[in-house]
């Protein structure tokens, strides 16, 4: 067995079981997940991401180039994945889903963005292979979703209601409501076989992640065109998303310049992207992988870094206003 099939199924593998240990967590908690413990199992993704690329570094023929591609792409689309959880949030407010019901709801739509980002990624390399001219569109499209989020009003309101699957789901099958706390997505009620509300949340969650994927698949192919680095880096950086859910939910004030962050940084590579049309530029950047991991680690660093200051400094101004 060579060394990059021994990496490939040992990704299968930790995936297997990463969702199983995940799953069974999510789908047995009977309270709700506070931030301590949701910063916990953070803290245990990130580091099953991380060890995963250190399996990289030393199995893989070209280690050290891959392993700098991985985490630059992790690192990419696990913040893209921040902007992504405040529209998950919006959309159990505005849905009325109980805290109870959010984490098996959110670990199951991981689940179907995962199995239709995998469609989408390969489709993506497919196309780029055959057509290299598509790689400036895909940085074009990076450029102006850089604009657009910062652009973006952030009081800007989400239609769950207008959702196609949610409006074909509820159109097509049979639907009964039944207590959130049971988590069912399914029931039987007179005899037939039924869905719950949760499962058209479930419909939504799932397809706006994969809508979110029209912006990160690009993102990450502007660092890599390899499809183990695209699938690999791609699918650990969804998996994080339920602790990471609850530990934004409870922090959200240290991330109120994370997306300024993360435009800047799909800004960068699809400037990149579309400046490889002229080759000395392009061979560049794949002699110094470093250089986009650099960069967002920088960024991403700086705009932490100016949220908790900001947070900090609302916190004292508050604290002097108070009589």
């Amino acid at each position: 067995m060579s060394s990059t099939t021994f990496l490939w199924v040992l990704f299968w593998a930790v995936f297997v079981v990463v969702c199983s240990v995940d799953y069974f967590v999510a789908s047995h908690r009977k309270t709700k997940m506070d931030v301590k413990s949701a910063l916990r199992w953070t803290g245990i993704w990130i580091a099953v991401a991380l060890s995963f690329s250190g399996a990289i570094y030393l199995l893989h023929p070209n280690g050290q180039e891959i392993f700098l591609e991985y985490i630059s792409g992790y690192l990419t689309e696990y913040s893209l994945s921040v902007d992504n959880l405040f529209v998950f949030i919006l959309i159990f407010s505005l849905m009325g889903v109980g805290e109870v019901a959010q984490p098996k709801l959110i670990k199951l739509g991981i689940y179907l963005s995962i199995a239709l980002r995998i469609v989408f990624i390969l489709f993506g390399i497919a196309l780029i292979q055959r057509f290299h001219w598509l790689i400036y569109v895909f940085g074009a499209m990076l450029v102006w979703t850089a604009w657009k989020m910062v652009a973006a009003d952030e009081d800007e309101q989400v239609h769950p209601e207008k959702n196609l699957l949610y409006r074909a789901a509820a159109r097509l099958l049979p639907m009964h409501a039944e207590d959130q706390s049971t988590k069912r997505l399914f029931t039987n009620f007179n005899g037939r076989r039924c869905i719950t509300p949760l499962f058209l949340v479930f419909l939504v969650i799932g397809s706006t992640d994969v809508l979110f994927a029209v912006d990160s698949i690009p993102a990450i192919m502007g660092i890599s065109q390899d499809p183990f680095v695209v699938l690999t880096s791609n699918v650990f950086a969804v998996l994080g998303l339920n602790s990471l859910f609850f530990a934004i939910r409870g922090i959200m004030g240290l991330f109120k310049f994370l997306k300024h962050g993360v435009s800047l940084i799909l800004f960068f590579i699809g400037v990149k992207m579309i400046a490889g049309i002229y080759h000395p530029v392009e061979e560049w950047f794949k002699e110094r992988t470093y250089v986009s991991l650099l960069v967002i680690l920088v960024v991403l660093t700086v705009s932490v870094i100016l949220s908790v200051w900001h947070d900090r400094m609302l916190r004292r101004n508050e604290n002097k206003t108070t009589p």
